[in-house]
């Protein structure tokens, strides 16, 4: 399951055209990269990418289409966007992502607003899109999910970022029975290790100083292109490239998590210690309904593994409440692992009966009201835990990525390899004169619930 990136994320290119184009982004950070990619596109089109939809005369709103919430966020967003055509310079409103993937023609036949759409696998045809609807010929490019990104290394990414994301693999060929996500994005394919490195060296050319590495399932990269799982060789070789000084892994799933990968994390500088590893439950039981791999007692033996060989690292998981058949026993079961195993950070997901998955047949439904409970007891229960792991930096040094000004508050915020970028905490830093973009070593003096504060040594 991913979790949300807060916000929109917008892009601004300085460029005389005839026509602005405005990208808007929602759902999980992998849409990002997919409008990183059509935003380089458009300005090698000769348009202009502006950061205002007002401003636009093609706005596409890049779309979620996995749960519920996201769904509606994504048609009201549509809708919003609709709006421009009467009270702004809106010419043609396409819809890019998971939804039209997932409801083409729905969304066609229902929202007459919109003047084209584009699935997941076809975004890279989005100049051509833009100009077919621009002549009024509402084009539809929904086919085949499997987009290969293996030549895609050119990105366009949003000025002022240093931090940013690189899918080492798309698609999922796991099989959970809460999970739409084979069905939009296709079965898993990893990248070669080449075109991976080529694409950190865009990144580095253009500012970036972290590449978060994301794909459905990371652990199980490089078995259908090599024959064996190779995610510590190509940590190894990401960093070597230049001006990269942070790789942070996400979804590495436990149950192709090697004692390779364990060592390439403890021995490997630029590896930050932070490992998001989605378990979406404790108890096998459920588990087992969720048709996850693995168990619990694999999970704390791994867990042990890990922080045996890497003591300081930051540990962050998902976990979904709700699931069909959840007892009040399995919840409290779950409540106690979370104490136990002590997570530096947590995702809470509430379960949503997706049409079309294996678990929306399921009996024993849990009830809304129920659900919503386990999740605000879960997070307290993490408030705890975080408050308290975060205690043990006060009085050390830690290296910061300086990304911002809060001239309010007069300091600088930025991240500790602890900590990733928009859903984990900041460090509110004091003392620093340099530019942004810099890492820096910070002393920490204070610590929150989730953030950090300190002083530049």
């Amino acid at each position: 399951m991913d979790r949300f990136v807060r916000g929109r994320r917008k892009y601004t290119v300085e460029k005389t055209a005839a026509e602005k184009v405005a990208i808007i982004t929602l759902g999980c950070e992998k849409n990002l990269v997919d409008s990183d990619i059509m935003s380089q596109l458009i300005d090698e089109r000769g348009y202009v990418l502006v950061e205002d939809p007002q401003e636009a005369d093609v706005v596409i709103v890049n779309t979620c289409g996995f749960i519920d919430a996201a769904k509606e966020e994504s048609v009201n967003t549509i809708l919003d966007v609709a709006d421009l055509k009467e009270s702004g310079n809106l010419k043609s409103l396409i819809v890019a992502g998971c939804l039209t993937q997932r409801y083409k023609e729905v969304l066609m036949n229902e929202m007459p607003e919109i003047d084209g759409i584009v699935g997941t696998g076809d975004f890279d045809k989005i100049t051509r899109i833009i100009e077919e609807s621009l002549e009024g010929k509402k084009p539809v490019f929904v086919g085949n999910p499997a987009f290969s990104y293996e030549n895609a290394a050119r990105r366009k990414v949003e000025a002022g970022t240093y931090s940013a994301y690189l899918k080492i693999a798309e698609g999922c060929d796991n099989k959970c029975t809460f999970c739409i996500i084979p069905q939009l994005r296709g079965a898993f394919r990893s990248r070669t290790i080449e075109s991976v490195v080529a694409e950190a060296k865009e990144l580095a050319a253009q500012g970036i100083k972290e590449v978060n590495l994301i794909a459905q399932d990371s652990t199980n990269y490089g078995f259908d292109l090599y024959g064996e799982r190779v995610l510590h060789k190509l940590l190894r070789e990401v960093s070597e490239v230049e001006g990269i000084e942070w790789i942070r892994l996400h979804y590495a799933y436990p149950g192709y998590f090697t004692d390779e990968l364990i060592e390439e994390f403890a021995s490997n500088p630029k590896v930050c210690k932070y490992i998001d590893m989605p378990l979406q439950h404790s108890e096998d039981a459920v588990l087992k309904r969720m048709l996850r791999p693995g168990r619990q007692r694999d999970i704390r033996e791994l867990v042990g593994k890990i922080r045996t060989a890497v003591p300081d690292v930051a540990l962050r998981t998902s976990i979904i409440v709700g699931f069909p058949g959840e007892t009040e026993e399995e919840f409290t079961n779950l409540k106690t692992f979370l104490q136990d195993i002590q997570f530096d950070r947590l995702g809470v997901f509430t379960y949503s009966q997706e049409e079309g998955t294996a678990a929306a047949r399921l009996a024993d439904q849990v009830p809304a009201d129920i659900i919503e409970r386990r999740a605000n007891e879960l997070m307290e229960v993490q408030r705890e835990i975080a408050a308290e792991r975060n205690g043990r930096f006060v009085g050390k040094t830690v290296p910061v990525l300086i990304e911002s000004y809060d001239g309010k508050n007069d300091v600088y915020v930025g991240r500790s390899q602890f900590d990733a970028s928009e859903i984990d905490g900041e460090v509110f830093v004091t003392g620093y004169t340099g530019e942004l973009g810099q890492i820096v070593a910070v002393r920490i003096t204070h610590s929150y619930d989730f953030d950090l504060a300190g002083e530049v040594v």
